[in-house]
């Protein structure tokens, strides 16, 4: 399992699951599945490609992952990546495998409880992410996420809420930087995410002060790139690289809730400087305007670097931010738009930009890095 409670009980979780009954939860599980699975390996190949079809009779349209530019900034000049990588494919949902022996969770009957497990188990928060993830969350039962529930059949309804999934580290001085410089460079760093990927504000398309004004001004390149982007976007100016942004006329929260997960450290670096690393995923529950019920999801996984040097030795603004890397990866949002807003695609509706072409990743997937250089074209999402 990728992510699982801790050996620790949290207190703030209200989970009394412990490890040992999680880790024995699932053994038996896989044991139950290999026992009653069907014999036949193209089964289940046939129930997907039955499904399959039949969602193509219906007009449903795929997801999307889109991943944008790295930036990098070596004393103060920087070397911008363009690439982008957009994937937009046909999800397939395949329940978790305690689900096996109630079929009727494939069938797409609602099911008692997001993936089949005990609703303790099920509904109970995650600790907070300290370490990369050895593995892709497990699958969980396909259900349709509803305005009640729009979180429901995806690892995320486990996650934090909005700002409370951004736990910053101990601050501890670095170099000639003291533990009061370091916090506020955590702090900003948080800000900054806050500001750009969940403020209610940004989302909705205005601009983001407060994360633009974190970051150093004499990044002239990176501040006139973001000015540009949320000025006039196109494909060399791209808002979605730095914030999460829907168009209000055409999209909406479904609820007020924005799930999160990830992580921040902090490390010496060079320059006498500190080096804020953060790694974070935001999933978006998205409904059209036009008085549809439907919910959609949109997933980012975003990572950046973020560099405070010491103002005494460098030539920075005191309190600032440099950006010296910035990656991200989008899933269900339409390839090749670049009017500065998400596109995901509804199983009913037109859909947007290329059809898939390149390989399936999980967006859920925090177990491996993004790659920095991507190749272009589309790919397939499994999930959303």
């Amino acid at each position: 399992m990728a992510e699982r409670p801790s050996d620790e009980p949290n207190p703030d979780s209200g989970s009394s699951v412990s490890d040992e009954v999680w880790e024995k939860f699932v053994q038996d599980s896989e044991r139950e599945v290999g026992a009653a699975a069907p014999k036949e390996p193209s089964a289940r190949a046939r129930m997907v490609t039955r499904r399959l079809r039949q969602q193509d009779a219906r007009g449903e349209v795929p997801d999307g992952w889109r991943t944008g530019p790295a930036w990098r900034e070596m004393d103060g000049r920087a070397a911008r990546r363009r690439r982008l990588w957009a994937i937009f494919g046909v999800p397939v949902a395949i329940a978790v495998v305690v689900v096996a022996n109630k079929p009727s969770l494939l069938l797409g009957d609602t099911p008692a409880s997001d993936a089949g497990v005990p609703e303790a188990i099920a509904a109970s928060p995650l600790p907070a992410e300290t370490a990369a993830p050895t593995a892709a969350p497990s699958e969980v039962a396909p259900v349709t996420p509803t305005l009640e529930r729009p979180f429901a059949g995806s690892p995320a309804a486990r996650w934090a809420d909005g700002a409370a999934g951004i736990v910053l580290p101990k601050a501890t001085p670095i170099g000639s930087l003291s533990k009061a410089q370091v916090e506020q460079a955590l702090r900003q760093t948080k800000e900054l995410l806050v500001d750009a990927n969940l403020d209610p504000a940004t989302l909705r398309g205005e601009r983001p002060e407060t994360a633009l004004g974190v970051i150093d001004p004499l990044q002239t390149e990176v501040v006139d790139l973001l000015n540009t982007a949320l000025r006039k976007p196109d494909k060399e100016h791209d808002p979605l690289w730095m914030f999460s942004r829907y168009d209000p006329a055409e999209l909406r929260l479904a609820g007020d809730v924005v799930k999160t997960r990830g992580r921040m450290t902090f490390k010496a670096g060079e320059n006498a400087s500190v080096v804020v690393h953060a790694d974070y995923t935001f999933v978006y529950p998205l409904v059209r305007t036009d008085g549809s019920t439907e919910v959609a999801r949109t997933v980012i996984r975003r990572v950046l670097d973020l560099v405070v040097s010491d103002p005494v030795k460098y030539q920075v603004t005191p309190g600032k931010l440099f950006v010296t890397r910035y990656d991200q990866e989008i899933g269900n949002s339409a390839c090749d738009v670049y009017d500065g807003y998400f596109h995901p695609q509804f199983s009913t509706g037109e859909q947007e930009g290329e059809l898939p072409t390149g390989p399936t990743l999980d967006p859920y997937d925090r177990s491996e890095g993004i790659d920095q250089n991507p190749a272009e074209g589309c790919g397939v999402t499994s999930r959303t």
